[in-house]
């Protein structure tokens, strides 16, 4: 059973069917995985024809697929004399009037990913109410990129971006923070401030979703839905850094080598707050010492694996990014297999 697509979106080249089941033949497609391929493939079924693995020496590999299932290992326990120095400190920048919760959920996805200690620098017109909420959070109040600098000091990563805005405040801090020699996470409008001023960054992580990345790479957001894979590759050259293309089998792209594809995640995650707290579990792993690239993509892939765990606990629609903390916290403790 198939239904046709009236309009085709960006990556559908002409007609194409939503299938309720597709079959590849010998391996997987790239374009199967990410964009508007999982919407049109339905189940998918791998016929590998019996094509000998030999042949596929010659054959270079465009991508590869990364699921829960495969980085769970990762996650082992902690050693018993563990303390939160172990674990690092992310420091999340961002909360402009009116936008302190999507600073908070950055902040709370950080300490439930299992960083040691987690700072918010948030504006000064609501650090004391998201103080109270979540204790946890050392929540301060920063008037300008001076009050910030101390609390840089003390960092192990930063996540700017959730709720900064582009006035003059969020763009102070915004330039504080592009030319520290930290690991950093950028997210929302700090890849907007980016766009306006391009330039390479060093030991960063961009986390941006279609609409984002054609702002920073002077393109429509269509022609990103076009080729996700160019898409991200072009970003991860142009700005030195990790990318993490949001969407539909999100694309993880280092400046050199294949990307990774990850697998999981569902529709009801299309909410405002879910970049948020991808940022801050991103964050949190690069606190605790994965490398820049492994935890964008690992962070991308325990997003998900949340995302999906909430999903069956409630349904698709009316899913909140708030929902995902709790099980980001399970998704990060998996049961030791014997």
């Amino acid at each position: 059973m198939s239904r046709r697509a009236s309009t085709p979106p960006a990556g559908v080249l002409g007609c194409a069917v939503h299938a309720t089941v597709t079959v590849t033949f010998i391996a997987h497609k790239q374009g199967l995985s990410t964009g508007a391929g999982p919407a049109h493939t339905g189940i998918l079924i791998e016929a590998g024809l019996e094509v000998p693995a030999a042949c596929f020496a010659a054959v270079p590999a465009t991508a590869r697929r990364l699921d829960y299932a495969a980085v769970r290992v990762h996650f082992a326990p902690r050693p018993r004399t563990a303390h939160k120095g172990d674990f690092g400190h992310v420091l999340v920048v961002g909360g402009a009037p009116g936008f302190g919760g999507a600073a908070r959920l950055a902040a709370e996805a950080a300490a439930r990913t299992g960083a040691g200690l987690v700072t918010l620098a948030t504006h000064p017109s609501h650090a004391g109410t998201i103080g109270l909420a979540r204790p946890e959070i050392m929540c301060h109040g920063v008037a300008d990129a001076t009050a910030l600098r101390s609390l840089m000091a003390r960092a192990s990563v930063i996540a700017i971006g959730p709720g900064l805005g582009q006035s003059a405040w969020g763009r102070a801090l915004f330039a504080l923070v592009r030319d520290v020699d930290l690991p950093r996470v950028f997210d929302a409008d700090a890849l907007n401030l980016l766009a306006a001023d391009p330039a390479p960054l060093a030991r960063a992580i961009l986390t941006p979703h279609p609409g984002e990345a054609g702002r920073l790479l002077g393109v429509t957001t269509s022609a990103v839905g076009e080729d996700r894979f160019a898409a991200a590759r072009d970003l991860a050259e142009r700005y030195a850094a990790i990318t993490l293309l949001k969407g539909a089998g999100t694309v993880v792209q280092a400046p050199a080598g294949l990307p990774w594809v990850i697998g999981g995640g569902n529709p009801g995650m299309a909410s405002g707050g879910m970049g948020d707290v991808l940022t801050g579990i991103v964050a949190g792993l690069v606190a605790q010492g994965h490398a820049l690239e492994e935890a964008a993509a690992l962070g991308a892939c325990v997003h998900a694996e949340a995302g999906d765990r909430a999903a069956a606990a409630g349904g698709e629609r009316g899913l909140l990014a708030g929902d995902l903390l709790d099980h980001v916290r399970a998704v990060v403790n998996p049961p030791q297999r014997a």
